[in-house]
């Protein structure tokens, strides 16, 4: 729903110099792990973005 909007967002942040993962879940809506947090799809997010806070708060 928002992949080209978040694209270009992160692509902004990076063209700033901040260091920042985007991850595009083909077939993922807006807020689908909270909706369905079952789904291997996100289960597969929501680690994503635990190992990357985690690897911020390693720093």
């Amino acid at each position: 729903m928002f992949r080209d909007e978040d694209v270009a967002y992160a692509t902004a942040l990076w063209a700033s110099g901040v260091q920042t993962e985007l991850h595009v879940w083909p077939g993922g809506f807006h807020g689908f792990e909270q909706i369905a947090p079952h789904l291997p799809m996100s289960k597969a997010a929501l680690k994503c973005r635990r190992e990357w806070v985690g690897r911020r708060l390693s720093r």
